[in-house]
């Protein structure tokens, strides 16, 4: 199916400081997060609600949608018939006797990397899951030393830390001068294995000094290799250059996978029916995503935000796209139906506060929420009535059908979580209207939630549990006992967004993000306040990587939706602001994901 995608875009536009963990907040070395959020630069004036006085209600010029609505409602997808279901299915059994044929641990591991990065992992999980617990045994119950290569170690280390196995770091001491010293010198010599090794050292988790060292050691020597292009396999320049970039662990899964097919295809040694199989999933995923977001659509337009509050974004596709990045699996086309309604509701709501409504009305707007009942709605002003009321109904018609298919009361849980954003929303607009800079410890500690990440998890959990947990709810919701993995990604999302945005918000008069909080208490530089945010973005990833080995309460599919907000944020914000006025790289991700499909070959 061919289809021409440019007509859906619209016509575009040395100073002492303290160390990281001194200014993030104690209970978890992390902070808080501001997701959807872009604010004003036009001024109107307006009367005030409580003693009608004239104020300035601000208001933001957001462009309008960046795609054709009723072109991507008319979309029709080929790949979503039962031909290619078929096609599919033949290649996966093929696919599937190559897992189990015998070979040595490393073409294992590298058949196991290569099904992952072509996005179609998730067809054979259990038998991934049951090679790389074999091969883990194996290398756990030898008390020998390493006498792997480089590049298998680092691979092996890779996947099975991926896949939350708890290799110690020590595996690399082999290939270090002694167990103090740096890496040897002669390492240098192997490209692969640096590759490698540098996107291990990318999980590494607190304290591991080693992987520390590899990444410093290997982003040296292949940054000095891309300098001298001509001596490198060219498949590697490109696989460098994209891991420069970003590292693997903290890239969208499924652009990934969109770029890694082209590389695939280009590799000698490839494999026809893998390649095939990749292409074809994609392409077969890609038509339940539209299907997905065709319903999001017909939700949107029936609100009437769009016409209604035009103070606010309209947004609809890049909200869809964000529930791609977080989950992507077809299974779960529910899932991102519903989560696409919370963006697009946290994104709205999120303009109110930023944008437009008064001190008053928002302090309206958030008793509201509060009180979590119908009849709040008559003190509020019309644009929020509408705006509530879409709340209301869309939160309780996922409580009912989580009744339904489980028998659990979540309005409680819920509610809770959308009151507590809508506090946080508040304080920031407090911080706004009394000209107030927060220490950076304060900022962090409010945005974390005021990002959404908090909240949009909440709703993920009852999405994709079955049965929901009691433990898992207190370490979600309950009395602020939030899970460590749940702040951790919520600041990721809090501090990559502030280096997207932070600048073009602040021309347009906002209340200070994380970068100004620093700057004004520590002297710094705006670029020295960006590296630091740069640093403690790292150390959530660190956290991160920690928590995902520990036992939790959680099941793996939601953890990874976790670790995915993180990805998308980073995604998202890599090159300014990707969500509130697309980036031009943004523009051409997201026809490429969700509306190109893939040439197949006769």
């Amino acid at each position: 199916m061919a289809l021409i995608f440019i007509n859906l875009l619209f016509p575009a536009t040395r100073v002492i400081r303290p160390q990281p963990r001194d200014l993030v907040p104690a209970a978890f070395h992390g902070g808080r997060c501001t997701c959807f959020s872009v604010r004003c630069i036009k001024n109107e004036t307006v009367p005030k609600l409580s003693d009608q006085k004239l104020s300035v209600r601000r208001s933001a010029n957001y462009q309008p949608p960046n795609w054709d609505y009723k072109l991507l409602e008319s979309l029709k997808n080929e790949y979503a018939g039962l031909m290619y279901k078929e096609q599919s299915n033949v290649l996966l059994e093929q696919v599937k006797m190559m897992l189990e044929e015998e070979m040595n641990p490393l073409s294992q591991l590298e058949l196991i990397d290569d099904l992952q990065r072509l996005g179609i992992f998730y067809h054979f999980e259990d038998k991934i899951q049951s090679i790389l617990t074999r091969i883990y045994m194996e290398s756990s119950s030898k008390f020998m030393p390493n006498k792997k290569g480089l590049y298998e170690t680092a691979l092996e280390f890779r996947l099975l830390r991926q896949h939350h196995f708890h290799v110690p770091q020590e595996v690399f001491d082999c290939f270090r001068c002694d167990q103090l010293g740096d890496f040897k010198a002669s390492l240098s010599e192997d490209t692969k294995g640096l590759l490698h090794l540098y996107e291990a050292s990318f999980l590494l988790t607190e304290n591991e000094r080693t992987l520390e060292l590899a990444r410093e050691f290997t982003t040296k020597n292949l940054k000095k290799k891309l300098e001298k292009k001509k001596v490198i396999d060219p498949e590697l320049v490109v696989l460098i250059e994209h891991a420069i970039e970003l590292p693997l662990h903290w890239r969208m899964l499924r652009l990934e996978a969109r770029w890694f097919i082209d590389i695939y295809e280009k590799r000698r040694e490839m494999c026809p029916a893998i390649l095939k199989l990749a292409k074809l999933d994609f392409n077969i995923v890609q038509a339940s995503h539209q299907m997905d977001l065709q319903y999001a659509l017909r939700w949107w337009k029936s609100t009437s935000f769009s016409e209604r509050l035009k103070f606010s974004r309209d947004r609809l596709v890049e909200h869809f796209f964000w529930t791609v990045g977080i989950i992507f699996d077809p299974e779960y086309g529910y899932c991102r139906r519903m989560k696409t309604k919370v963006v697009a509701l946290i994104t709205t709501i999120d303009d109110i506060y930023d944008v437009y409504g008064t001190l008053d009305e928002l302090e309206l707007f958030t008793n509201a929420v509060e009180r979590w009942d119908i009849k709040a709605v008559d003190k509020l002003p019309d644009y929020m009535k509408m705006c509530y009321l879409e709340l209301y109904n869309s939160v309780n018609e996922m409580a009912y059908d989580s009744m339904k298919e489980q028998g659990v009361y979540i309005i409680p849980h819920l509610s809770k979580a959308w009151a507590e954003l809508c506090r946080a929303y508040l304080k920031e607009a407090k911080w706004y209207f009394s000209g107030k800079t927060p220490t950076l410890e304060e900022y962090l500690n409010n945005g974390w939630i005021s990002g959404g990440t908090a909240l949009v998890l909440a709703h993920a959990y009852f999405l994709v549990t079955n049965p929901v947990k009691k433990e898992a709810l207190e370490c979600l919701l309950l009395d602020n006992k939030y899970h460590n993995i749940i702040r951790c990604s919520s600041m990721i999302l809090r501090l990559s967004d502030d280096l997207g945005t932070s600048s073009d918000e602040m021309k347009r008069g906002d209340v200070s993000k994380s970068i100004q909080c620093y700057m004004k208490e520590s002297g710094a530089s705006e670029e020295e306040a960006r590296e630091y945010i740069r640093l403690l973005i790292r150390e959530m990833w660190t956290e991160m990587n920690k928590e995902i080995l520990r036992e939790t309460p959680f099941s793996q599919t939601f953890i990874e939706i976790a670790m995915n907000i993180g990805r998308m944020a980073q995604c998202i914000y890599q090159n300014g602001d990707g969500h509130g006025n697309l980036d031009s790289i943004t523009r051409e991700r997201i026809p490429a994901l969700l509306f190109e499909p893939i040439h197949l070959a006769n």
